[in-house]
C-alpha cells in the first residue's frame, strides 16, 4: 500500500486537482451535496501520501511537517471546512512535486556525468579486437579508442595521436592533444584521431568513477545550517502544536487554531539550505571543481587567507632544463647520465625532470635498484657505479660539506635571478655541475589572484621549497603579500598552524602530493590535481580538476554565493512564516490563502537557489 501510494503520488495530486475543480463546478451549479463529496474525497486521497510520511516520521520518533498538516486537515474536516482541507492537501502535494522536480534539476550536473560514463571497451585479446563490457576490462589490457569513442578506463597512451575532449573531468572545453607516454582518463571523449592505451585503473578506481562518487557524497552531506535546521524542525513541530492549542484555549476559535497550525509549517525553511547546497555543488562539478559537501562550502566562504605552494600551483608545474654547466672533469652528457641514474629513486618533480632530460637526449638508464636516500625538501644522496652522488640545493651541499666555488656560486645566483631553480650535483665530494630548471608562471595567475582579492581574500602567501631569489621573483610578478622560501613540508604545516592560531581562516593550495600534510592542516585544502591524483582527491576539500587557477577563483566566488544564497533562503523563509502567523492572529490570513502563500514561499527559495546552477564568477582581466 505504502509503495503503491508513493509510486503514484503525482497521479494522486492530479486526481485531487480534478476533484477540487469538480467541487467548484458543483458549487457554481448550486449542488452542495456533490461539492462536499468531491472535496472530502479530494482531501482523503491527497492526505494518503502526507499521512504515510507523517507516520514514518513518528516511527522514527520525529515530529514532521506532514504531521502538522494531517492534524490541521482533520481539524478542518471536523469543523466542516472542506474547501480548506482539500486545497491545503492539494497545495502541499503540489509543492512537494515542484520541489522534487526542481531538486532533480539542480542535480542535473551529476546526472550528466553519470550518463557520460562509458559502457563498453574495445580490447585486444589473443591478437583480436574484442568489444567487452566496461566491467570486464582489467589492468594491463590494451585498449583501442577511435574518433568519437569514449576513453573507458584510466591509462597511458602507447601508440597513436588524438585530441580529447576532457570537459567531463576538467570542465575545460578546449581539446587536449594526447600522444604516446601521456595519461588519459575514463569518461573523456576522443574527438579526432586514434590511440591505443594500456589500462592502469579500472572500475571504481578510475578518476571518472571516483569523481562521481565524490560529487554524490558531497550532495548528500550537510552544511552546518542544514544540521541546525534538522534539529530545529524536531523541536519546532511539537512547539507549534502546543502554540495552536494555546491559541484555541485563549480564543475558543478552532478554525483560527487550525489555520495557525498549517501556516506555521516551515517548509521553505527546511528546504532552503539543502537546495542551495546541491545547486552550488552541481555548478562546481559542471565547471571542473569538486567541493566535498555543504560544510566545506560554509568554511570555504569564510576563508580570508590563501596560502599557495609555488611549483605546480602558481607555476605551470612543467619545468624544463634551460641550462646546464659543468665545473669538474665530467663531460656534460656523462654527468647528466649519472645524475639521472641517481634521481631514479626520487619522485620529486625536479628529479623527474632530470630523468626526462636524459631520456630526451637518448641516454640509456639502468632501471635496476639504486642505493640511496631522498632528503625531503633538499635533494638526494645516491650510490651510482661506485660513485657517491649528492644532488640538490645549497643547503644539502653545505650539509654534505661540498665546497661551492665563487664562479659556481655566481653562476647559480645569476640563473636564480632569471627565475630558474639551480640544482647542484656533486660526485665523490666535489661539485661537478649545476643544472638550471625553469618553470613558467601560469598565464591566468595574475587574473585569478585579482579575482580572489576582489571576492574577499585579504592575505595571499606563497610557500616554496625553492630558493629565495626565484621565490622573490614569482612573488613580485604576482603581487603576493608575503613569501617564504626553502621551506620543507613540515615548515609549511607549522606556518599554517601558526596562521590558524592567529585567528585566520586558511586555505592551502598545492599539488596534492608533496603538500598533502599542509593541505590537510589548513581549514580548507585545495588541490591542483589535473586528472584527480589519488592524494589530491583524498586529502583536499576542494579539487580543481583542470589545474587552472581561474577554477580556484570560481570555486571561492561560488562558495561565497552559495553561502549567501543559503542565508537569503533561511531569512526569507523565517520572515514569511512570521508575517503569515501575524496575519492569522489578526484575522487577515485564512487557511487556504495561508497555505497558498506558504507553498509560494517554498517555490521562492527553490527558484532563488536555482540561480546557482548558472552562476558564473566575474574574472578580472
Amino acid at each position: 500500500m505504502i509503495v503503491y501510494v508513493n509510486k503514484h503520488k503525482n497521479h494522486i495530486t492530479a486526481i485531487s486537482a480534478i476533484l477540487i475543480a469538480l467541487g467548484y463546478i458543483a458549487s457554481f451549479l448550486g449542488n452542495g451535496e456533490v461539492k462536499s463529496i468531491a472535496l472530502i474525497t479530494a482531501t482523503i486521497i491527497a492526505s494518503l501520501p502526507i499521512a504515510i510520511k507523517a507516520y514514518q516520521a513518528l516511527r522514527m520518533k520525529a515530529f514532521s511537517i506532514e504531521l502538522l498538516v494531517i492534524i490541521a486537515v482533520i481539524g478542518a474536516l471536523f469543523i466542516g471546512e472542506y474547501v480548506e482541507s482539500a486545497v491545503v492537501t492539494f497545495l502541499f502535494l503540489m509543492g512537494a512535486f515542484l520541489e522534487a522536480r526542481t531538486l532533480a534539476k539542480t542535480r542535473s550536473s551529476l546526472k550528466e556525468l553519470i550518463e557520460m560514463a562509458p559502457q563498453e571497451a574495445t580490447v585486444i585479446q589473443e591478437g583480436k579486437q574484442v568489444t567487452v563490457p566496461i566491467e570486464d576490462v582489467v589492468e594491463g589490457d590494451r585498449v583501442i579508442i577511435r574518433s568519437g569513442g569514449k576513453i573507458p578506463v584510466d591509462g597511458e597512451v602507447v601508440t597513436g595521436n588524438a585530441t580529447l575532449n576532457e570537459a567531463a573531468i576538467t570542465g575545460e572545453s578546449r581539446p587536449a592533444s594526447k600522444s604516446a607516454g601521456e595519461k588519459v582518463f575514463s569518461g573523456t571523449i576522443l574527438d579526432n584521431g586514434y590511440i591505443e592505451m594500456v589500462a592502469e585503473k579500472v572500475g571504481d578506481e578510475t578518476t571518472f568513477a571516483r569523481m562521481i562518487e565524490l560529487v554524490e557524497e558531497a550532495q548528500e552531506s550537510k552544511s552546518k545550517t542544514e544540521k541546525f535546521l534538522d534539529r530545529f524542525a524536531t523541536v519546532y513541530t511539537p512547539a507549534i502544536v502546543i502554540l495552536s492549542i494555546l491559541v484555541f484555549a485563549i480564543t475558543r476559535n478552532l478554525h483560527l487554531a487550525i489555520t495557525f497550525l498549517v501556516v506555521a509549517c516551515p517548509g521553505a525553511l527546511v528546504i532552503g539550505a539543502p537546495v542551495s547546497t546541491v545547486a552550488g555543488i552541481g555548478n562546481g562539478a559542471k565547471n571542473g571543481v569538486l567541493i566535498k559537501g555543504g560544510e566545506i562550502i560554509d568554511q570555504f566562504s569564510k576563508v580570508n587567507t590563501l596560502v599557495f605552494d609555488k611549483t605546480g600551483t602558481l607555476t605551470k608545474g612543467k619545468p624544463e632544463v634551460t641550462d646546464f654547466r659543468t665545473f669538474g672533469n665530467y663531460e656534460q652528457r656523462e654527468l647528466l647520465r649519472l645524475m639521472a641514474q641517481g634521481e631514479l629513486i626520487s619522485e620529486h618533480p625536479l628529479g623527474q625532470i632530470i630523468v626526462k632530460e636524459a631520456k630526451t637526449k637518448g641516454i640509456a638508464l639502468n632501471q635496476d635498484y639504486v642505493e640511496g636516500e631522498v632528503i625531503k625538501g633538499n635533494g638526494i644522496r645516491a650510490k651510482v657505479e661506485n660513485h657517491s652522488l649528492v644532488i640538490g640545493n645549497r643547503k644539502l651541499m653545505q650539509t654534505a660539506g661540498i665546497t661551492i666555488s665563487t664562479t659556481a656560486s655566481s653562476y647559480a645566483v645569476e640563473r636564480e635571478e632569471l627565475g630558474s631553480t639551480a640544482i647542484f650535483a656533486a660526485i665523490d665530494g666535489e661539485l661537478a655541475g649545476i643544472i638550471s630548471i625553469t618553470d613558467q608562471i601560469r598565464e591566468a595567475a595574475p587574473q585569478a589572484i585579482a579575482a580572489l582579492r576582489e571576492n574577499g581574500i585579504d592575505q595571499i602567501i606563497m610557500l616554496t621549497g625553492d630558493n629565495k631569489r626565484t621565490a622573490k621573483l614569482v612573488a613580485t610578478q604576482l603581487g603576493i603579500d608575503e613569501y617564504h622560501a626553502e621551506f620543507l613540508p613540515e615548515n609549511k604545516v607549522e606556518f599554517i598552524t601558526e596562521l590558524k592560531r592567529q585567528g585566520r581562516v586558511v586555505a592551502m593550495a598545492g599539488d596534492g602530493i608533496n603538500d598533502a600534510p599542509a593541505i590537510a592542516t589548513a581549514d580548507i585544502g585545495l588541490a591542483m590535481g589535473e586528472g584527480g591524483t589519488d592524494v589530491s582527491m583524498e586529502t583536499a576539500d576542494v579539487v580543481l580538476m583542470a589545474d587552472k587557477l581561474l577554477q580556484l577563483s570560481h570555486a571561492y566566488a561560488l562558495a561565497k554565493a552559495t553561502s549567501r544564497n543559503m542565508k537569503q533562503n533561511t531569512y526569507s523563509a523565517v520572515a514569511i512564516v512570521f508575517v503569515l502567523l501575524f496575519g492569522v492572529l489578526m484575522g487577515s490570513v485564512q487557511l487556504a490563502s495561508g497555505m497558498f502563500i506558504h507553498e509560494a514561499s517554498v517555490l521562492l527559495v527553490i527558484v532563488n537557489a536555482m540561480r546557482l546552477v548558472s552562476f558564473k564568477s566575474k574574472q578580472k582581466g
